[in-house]
Order: C-alpha cells, then sequence, then structure tokens
C-alpha cells in the first residue's frame, strides 16, 4: 500500500512538470559558450562563470560561431522605505541590476535584464556593522542575480525553437512559386 501510494505521488508531481530549485534544462546550443564582459574580473563575472560551470556548461573563447554572454553593465540603487523620528532612514531597498546580451550565431542576439530587489535596516548606532552588513547584502544579490541568468538562459531554448520554426517557415514559402506575379489583362 505504501509504495503504491509513494509511486502515485512520484508520477503526479513528475507529470506536472515539478523540478527541484537548482536544476534548469540549457538548451543543447548552448552547452557550449563564451562569457565577455564590461569587466573581466569583477565579481558578477566571476559568479556567472561559476554558475555556468555548475551546470555544466562547457566555456570557451570568444568566436563568431560560438553562443556567447556579454555581460553589459550593473547598477545598484538605494531607495530609502521608513524614517526614523529625526528623520534618518530606518529602512532601505537596494535593487541590483544586471544587463546582458545573448548572441547565438544562426538566430542573432538579444539583449536582457534581471533585478535583484533587497530590504535591510539601516541602525545608524552600529556604522561599522553597517557597512559589512551592506557588502553582504550586495555580493549575495550578485550570486542571486547570476543564478537568474542562468534560469534565463534555459527559456532561451523556446527562443530558439522559435527562430528555427520561422526559419523554415521563410525557406518553405520562398520555395513556393509566386502567384502574386501573374498578372491577367483584359482588352
Amino acid at each position: 500500500m505504501k509504495i503504491s501510494l509513494v509511486v502515485l505521488l512520484t508520477s503526479l508531481v513528475s507529470a506536472c512538470g515539478f523540478h527541484l530549485r537548482g536544476e534548469y534544462s540549457i538548451p543543447q546550443e548552448l552547452a557550449t559558450l563564451s562569457l565577455t564582459s564590461f569587466d573581466q574580473y569583477n565579481e558578477l563575472t566571476r559568479d556567472v562563470k561559476d554558475q555556468l560551470i555548475l551546470n555544466n556548461i562547457t566555456l570557451v573563447t570568444p568566436s563568431n560561431t560560438t553562443p556567447n554572454i556579454h555581460l553589459i553593465d550593473e547598477s545598484i540603487d538605494e531607495r530609502t522605505l521608513s524614517l526614523y523620528q529625526n528623520s534618518q532612514a530606518a529602512e532601505k531597498e537596494l535593487t541590483y541590476k544586471v544587463s546582458y546580451r545573448v548572441t547565438l550565431p544562426t538566430i542573432g542576439s538579444d539583449v536582457f535584464s534581471t533585478t535583484v530587489n533587497r530590504n535591510y535596516l539601516d541602525n545608524p548606532l552600529t556604522a561599522l556593522a553597517k557597512s559589512v552588513e551592506r557588502d553582504v547584502i550586495e555580493s549575495e544579490m550578485r550570486t542571486q542575480a547570476a543564478a537568474q541568468i542562468i534560469r534565463q538562459l534555459a527559456r532561451t531554448r523556446t527562443q530558439i525553437s522559435e527562430a528555427e520554426l520561422k526559419k523554415s517557415r521563410d525557406i518553405a514559402t520562398s520555395s513556393l512559386p509566386n502567384s502574386n506575379n501573374q498578372s491577367t489583362s483584359s482588352n
């Protein structure tokens, strides 16, 4: 009885498309790619590189025939959410945004962006701890953004298949005789 219940539950979960967190199906076309960046040595580039390696993606040097991810820009914005009675900021929101371009040699390129938001309390009495806390939060946001980039790469499969479908339709329509060029004239 227990075994049949486990088998039934497992088949239901797998039938609905459930995947464990962190397990993404990267398209085969992106199993080998190159990574370029506005700064090859910053934390974001290292985090994206680590995520690519964790997902078994082979990194190669850039070429015209290899898919490429180019990290265009990163920015951190800060916004005050609440104030203390003395008008000092009590709670802040950090917004970390990354822009990147994915280039597929046979299809073209597209620019994407990913955003990570975090709130934190800004205690003016702990100045040293506050700066360390902010550094840790920014580092976690970069790591989360790198993971989001990989998840968005997994969604590239639909874009690849749509482009291949469009390409096959274009080939099919170009091979058909053009009936619009035939004209009849009546006098």
